[in-house]
């Protein structure tokens, strides 16, 4: 992981404008459009297959927006300026560097593609991503996003609720975690080319955590498809834990009776655990965790207990030292 927590552009934010709720029905037309096109297209749209260059934020379409009041799991801050959050990333598979990802995003294939659910569930599938798209309605979620490197964003995402696909897949009595295991083409994707990390990239969850209404698994950012460098097709959002835990371009989800080992947690286990609660009490090794750098913002701010959700999760870890569960 980076070593400067302040490391972050300093472009001027835009207003907060309102969200929307687009239909299912819409995004999946909007989304088979930037596929269609993708494909039909030599250049341009070209996201599904290899090309030079980035792939940058205007590529994706945008969405029909209604207005609509903030919802129960929305946070009513500024949102972060799309141009910013889709070129400051972390996605090691697509390079180390913040700007990597968009620079080398055309190196991520996002179709055709499949998702696996399996392990101790009573109805395993595997799905295709358009598919998976029409099983559920999609929602708007604006969430905090803390990184646990010190700055943080808020992300407009789009999507649904991850309760709602284990729900159908009906986990077993012996279900216990969910493990997400990402895309894995050491061919194709230039940062699985280097030993950074133990590739694929692997998180997990408690299946409590797992079943919260705010875990989320998203397909759009902004009203807009999302990028590959945001983690397309598919992406967990975990809103009250260190943002490395949502596990991007995901191809399996594992229910699991034991408690999975996961990427980073097995790289620098002194330094990232299981759990990653945001605590703003509980340094990392080599930096505070007390306070954050909102990108598009100068000064820092105070860093809330899990990202400002204490109200809605706190009760999930009752009676756990949260100090050594980090």
């Amino acid at each position: 992981m980076p070593t400067d927590p302040d490391a972050v552009p300093h472009e001027k934010p835009r207003p907060d404008e309102d969200r929307s709720n687009p239909s299912r029905r819409q995004f999946l037309r909007s989304a088979a459009l930037f596929t269609g096109t993708a494909l039909a297209l030599g250049g341009g749209l070209e996201l599904l297959t290899r090309r030079p260059g980035a792939v940058s934020s205007e590529e994706a379409p945008e969405l029909a927006r209604p207005a609509r009041p903030l919802g129960p799991y929305d946070t009513s801050e500024p949102v972060t300026p799309y141009a910013q959050a889709t070129t400051y990333n972390n996605f090691y598979e697509l390079g180390v560097s913040k700007d990597d990802p968009a620079r080398n995003a055309s190196a991520l294939r996002v179709r055709p593609w499949t998702v696996e659910i399996d392990g101790e569930v009573q109805k395993p599938v595997t799905v295709d991503i358009d598919q998976l798209q029409s099983w559920f309605p999609l929602e708007d979620r604006i969430y905090r996003m803390r990184c646990v490197e010190g700055w943080s964003m808020v992300m407009p995402w789009l999507g649904f609720p991850l309760a709602a696909l284990l729900r159908r897949v009906q986990p077993t009595g012996e279900a216990r975690f969910v493990k997400f295991t990402a895309v894995n083409d050491p061919q194709d994707l230039p940062g699985q080319q280097e030993a950074i990390l133990d590739w694929p990239y692997v998180e997990g969850l408690r299946l409590d955590e797992a079943m919260h209404p705010l875990t989320f698994m998203a397909m759009g950012l902004d009203g807009k498809v999302l990028l590959p460098q945001s983690g397309a097709p598919l992406r967990l959002a975990v809103p009250w834990k260190y943002g490395f835990k949502s596990i991007k371009s995901i191809v399996r989800i594992t229910l699991t009776a034991s408690q999975p080992e996961t990427t980073w947690s097995r790289a620098a286990p002194d330094e990232y655990g299981f759990y990653a609660n945001v605590n703003p009490a509980v340094p990392h090794p080599r930096w505070s965790q007390a306070t954050e750098r909102r990108i598009g913002e100068l000064r820092r701010r105070d860093t809330l207990p899990f990202n400002g959700y204490a109200e809605q999760v706190a009760g999930l870890y009752r009676g756990m030292d949260l100090r050594r569960f980090y």
